[in-house]
């Protein structure tokens, strides 16, 4: 029989997770997101999450709570009867009394390879540290920092050329395959889970604007990691021409100089050992644009510097 479930998650990452349960005939009882924020042209509209629009679509009831922490909305979750709960990015603690109210249990999922990369930016610092491969892992949730016993997982391998939205878009669709298989097995009565080790323990903090300045004095390859760990956002930026730019997508490149210099017409700049080509990047207040368009707006000489 399928499971009555209630699904918690916010941003997009969320969504193929949602719609693949649905798709394989879990009854989603409720979905609980966070509440919406002003967007839009001119800031003043609330714009609800990609999760919300997702659930009106699908006819699901939708709620936004501000706190779970309340005996109202302890009493409020326990009502909707759920055998299990589904979290995926949802952006708020669950006290103990929710993660005890569904007879099943509720289950994470999470972008690493558990006990690596605990916390709230798994697929950014990943990407920075220089790591071969991430993941998604489907944890039975406890009420420490990611901590609880795993169920299932999926390794991907981080190539130099991904960014950080390449890798969330991979493990998002992965994520979703993997907790429907995760749930089909629960469902069955079959879920094993396994006690994550105490080594090897990281945590990804989350992304300070104040990490995204390039550090050109850093090797090639450290330099490209940087900057694709912060792609599309916050953006990893230099100052060009007292104007900061934002860089996007690079390559490693052949070529040595000053940390900064432009090497040549392609956009390679130097690194402290080796060389990045820029593939695409974004003036202040200009849209996102290939190397070769910004060439043609603002032409730089051999040897100009980023800072």
């Amino acid at each position: 029989m399928p499971l009555r479930l209630i699904f918690m998650g916010t941003p997009d990452f969320s969504v193929p997770t949602l719609l693949e349960l649905v798709a394989h005939g879990h009854e989603i009882a409720a979905v609980y997101t966070r509440a919406p924020k002003p967007g839009g042209r001119r800031g003043l509209q609330l714009q609800p999450t990609p999760v919300e629009e997702a659930a009106r679509k699908l006819g699901i009831p939708v709620l936004t709570p501000k706190t779970l922490k309340t005996p109202e909305a302890l009493e409020e979750f326990r009502a909707f009867d759920a055998g299990a709960a589904v979290v995926v990015a949802y952006g708020m603690i669950l006290p103990q009394a929710i993660l005890d109210a569904p007879k099943l249990g509720c289950y994470n999922l999470h972008a690493s390879l558990l006990p690596r990369w605990r916390g709230a930016a798994p697929i950014n610092r990943a990407i920075m540290a220089g790591d071969a491969e991430s993941g998604v892992m489907v944890m039975k949730m406890d009420v420490g920092l990611d901590t609880g016993d795993v169920a299932m997982a999926e390794r991907l391998p981080i190539t130099d050329n991904m960014t950080a939205r390449d890798l969330h878009d991979r493990l998002s669709r992965l994520g979703a395959d993997l907790m429907v298989r995760a749930m089909a097995a629960l469902e069955r009565g079959g879920l094993q889970l396994k006690q994550q080790s105490e080594d090897g323990v990281t945590y990804a903090a989350k992304i300070d604007k104040a990490e995204a300045r390039i550090d050109w004095s850093k090797p090639a390859r450290a330099v490209l990691r940087h900057i694709h760990g912060l792609s599309p956002f916050p953006g990893a930026w230099a100052e060009l021409e007292n104007a900061r730019v934002k860089i996007l997508r690079c390559e490693l490149a052949k070529g040595s100089g000053e940390p900064g210099e432009v090497l040549d017409d392609q956009l390679t700049i130097a690194c402290g050992d080796g060389a990045i080509r820029i593939i695409e990047l974004q003036r202040e207040g200009k849209g996102r644009m290939q190397a070769a368009d910004f060439l043609r707006g603002v032409p730089l000489r051999v040897g100009a510097k980023f800072n």
